[in-house]
């Protein structure tokens, strides 16, 4: 019997390392009769930390789908590893879902990845629950705690239930919606709550509120309709109470999400049908609106591809359509997942999570059905090692363990470098390329040697300059002729191609090509035959070479535009080789005369550290060129930082940061733009690269 939409609750399990949210999904399980198992992550029998490195340790890696029922609803939950390095995994869950639970460790307080976590979930349209862990701790400044999430989420954020006593004599929580007639030691008297809370859930209803100000108080069933409503338009973030190793306030936040959380009718999904924006309906009817949220590679049934269903119904066997596949996908048996286990299924609608095995059609993105859901949007990988096998025939075994890994993460880039032909790995830090290499030992049995991180540089030009080279090669027979005349051009970032190739700059245009990857526009404004039309595409292929292989340190060239305007060719010996040879050894010569110069890339760096710390982390950041651009207290002791720095500078930053703050502070990256490098620094990056140019 099909399950209705409305009793389904999706939900994504987020917020900063160690604050006990895979301790809490396992209880989930544990206190629905899901398991009978006693699951603790500290001895390795985790439900939701079942991989190999995972029990290593001690904290999640990946995130990991689980389900179970609780009063007549059905819950999918997913648990979210909370380091900042692998937020890759918490992306893809919260766009899978319609309700974000963010973890805070009471004692920790608000921490970088509470706050990554609270932003991607206002990112995926998600409602949002904050849940506050370990009141089993000592010396717990609850009210302080409150003040710091109001000061940093908004007034928004209102307390469900309030632990009765802190630390030792944590003893239970008391709801401050249902105010019991007599508490003790409340750490929050909930009468003092209860009248804002009322007033944050009836603001989205103007009648009810009418009636409440008329002294009509509510029912309990009013108000929790209409939390939900409140939930799902940011006017409340309710916060709630949890001890999950004395088992305090699990039964009640399992009550709440049941009524709390939203189910998939409450949050309006889109899509792109035929360039139109379609609004999906969670009707079983209806035509299929899918996506794949997550891949895993899993040793025992290989190849997992997790769906989140929005529209429609997917069957088992069925072959399916989708925007990016020229031809139908055929799909295998569809799957419940349970952790590491799986169970068939006939058939899933709309709300329900489910996986496909073995399907290589199907990657993280890929969206199932007639209309394409919206991409995931990932942070892009900055920090780069040169891996190559320990030993030596393990080249094709190590690049297919590294295809699963970057379809596993798609935080995680993978690069073959032209130039020096070593295989690249990009990922979010150095913690996250030692993950990976952990796993590429541990399940694939492939050891890699490795080199000191490879930063992208890119190079471009801060002049204009025009120049030609005559290519001539005669060895007996045909010979090689080409001559090409280029003008080249800065063509700073955001310039755009259609505005820039016009008749007043270029008056004899005839055609363009742009480039994005490199934002390189090549403009062909040859007259009179001089280049026949022919060998125009060889020319622009000589160019996209130069532009990959660099030209004064072997780093991509960006932001140049070149224009064709001249050149000879021989009736005989002229050829696409010899044109294409011509048109890069022409652009490495006038891109030379061009001030050519290094751009480094920039990071935006969040950084979250003890309040002591401030003077020395402030310091080193003006040692590595890094600039402050805000500072914020957010309570417990602890000051936010926001700064923008080289990643040259930051590549390793989580050794200097740890040793700073003695393993306090944490911080997260993510690209901004790319300037150019000083010139001091610039002539250093040049000397030591080991570049020279083709010369075939």
């Amino acid at each position: 019997m099909a399950r209705k939409v409305a009793d389904i609750r999706n939900i994504a399990v987020c917020g900063h390392g160690s604050a006990g949210k895979t301790s809490l999904v396992d209880q989930f399980l544990v206190q629905s009769g899901a398991v009978s198992a006693k699951p603790d992550v500290d001895a390795g029998t985790s439900i939701c930390d079942f991989d190999e490195e995972e029990k290593h340790h001690k904290h999640s890696i990946e995130s990991t789908v689980v389900n179970f029922d609780h009063a007549g609803k059905h819950f999918n939950v997913i648990d979210n590893p909370g380091y900042p390095d692998l937020v890759g995994q918490m992306i893809g869950s919260l766009s899978a879902v319609e309700t974000a639970v963010i973890a805070i460790d009471a004692h920790a307080g608000i921490k970088v990845n509470t706050r990554r976590a609270w932003n991607e979930a206002a990112k995926a349209g998600c409602g949002r629950i904050l849940l506050i862990t370990k009141l089993d701790t000592d010396n717990i400044d609850f009210p302080g705690l409150i003040s710091s999430i109001k000061e940093v989420f908004g007034n928004s954020c209102a307390l469900l239930n309030v632990p009765l006593g802190l630390g030792d004599s944590l003893s239970g929580v008391a709801s401050t919606l249902e105010v019991p007639d007599k508490i003790e030691a409340a750490a929050i008297d909930p009468q003092e709550i209860h009248e804002a809370l009322v007033e944050s859930i009836i603001e989205v209803d103007e009648s009810v509120m009418e009636r409440y100000f008329e002294g009509e108080m509510p029912t309990t069933d009013e108000l929790n309709s209409l939390m939900v409503k409140a939930i799902a338009a940011g006017t409340l973030t309710p916060i709630v109470c949890v001890s999950t190793k004395n088992n305090i306030g699990v039964a009640e936040l399992m009550d709440t999400l049941a009524i709390a959380a939203l189910p998939p009718t409450e949050l309006t999904r889109t899509a792109n049908k035929d360039g139109d924006t379609v609004t999906l309906k969670p009707d079983p009817s209806a035509p299929l609106a899918a996506q794949v949220f997550k891949t895993r590679i899993d040793p025992f049934v290989q190849r997992l591809s997790f769906i989140r269903i929005y529209s429609g119904t997917l069957q088992k066997d069925s072959t399916i359509e989708s925007p990016s596949a020229r031809k139908g996908i055929k799909l295998g048996p569809l799957l419940a997942v349970q952790a590491n286990e799986t169970k068939p299924l006939d058939e899933a609608g709309p709300g329900e999570i489910v996986a496909v095995a073995k399907c290589e059609d199907l990657h993280t993105g890929t969206s199932l059905g007639e209309v394409e859901l919206p991409p995931i949007v990932y942070p892009t990988p900055m920090v780069g090692l040169a891996v190559a096998p320990k030993s030596r025939g393990d080249e094709a075994k190590l690049s297919g363990a590294l295809h699963k890994i970057t379809e596993e993460d798609p935080t995680v880039h993978l690069d073959h470098d032209s130039e020096t032909k070593e295989m690249v790995l990009t990922g979010m830090s150095e913690l996250h390329l030692m993950l990976i290499q952990e796993r590429l030992k541990r399940r694939d049995n492939v050891e890699v040697d490795t080199k000191e991180p490879k930063i992208p540089y890119r190079e471009t030009i801060q002049a204009d300059a025009e120049g030609s080279y005559r290519h001539k090669k005669q060895s007996g027979g045909s010979g090689q002729f080409a001559e090409v005349h280029i003008r080249m051009f800065s063509f700073p970032e955001g310039t755009e191609p259609e505005e820039y190739a016009i008749k007043a700059r270029f008056p004899h245009l005839k055609q363009t090509h742009y480039h994005e990857k490199n934002h390189f526009l090549w403009v062909d404004t040859v007259v009179g035959g001089a280049i026949p039309g022919n060998f125009m595409p060889a020319i622009e292929k000589g160019f996209l070479d130069r532009l990959g292989q660099g030209v004064v340190a072997g780093f991509p060239v960006q932001n140049v535009c070149v224009e064709v305007h001249f050149g000879k060719d021989h009736p005989v010996d002229s050829n696409e080789t010899a044109f294409k040879m011509a048109a890069s050894k022409a652009f490495s010569k006038v891109f030379k005369e061009a001030r050519p110069s290094l751009l480094e890339p920039v990071v935006n760096m969040h950084i979250t550290i003890p309040a002591d710390n401030v003077g020395d982390v402030s310091s080193d950041l003006s040692g590595r060129r890094g600039q402050m651009v805000g500072m914020e207290t957010v309570g417990g002791g602890l000051t936010t930082i926001e700064a923008k720095a080289p990643l040259a500078e930051v590549s390793t930053y989580a050794r200097t940061l740890s040793s700073m703050t003695g393993g306090q502070g944490s911080y997260t990256m993510e690209f901004s733009h790319y300037e150019v490098v000083p010139g001091n620094v610039q002539q250093e990056i040049i000397a030591s690269a080991k570049h020279k140019d083709e010369d075939e």
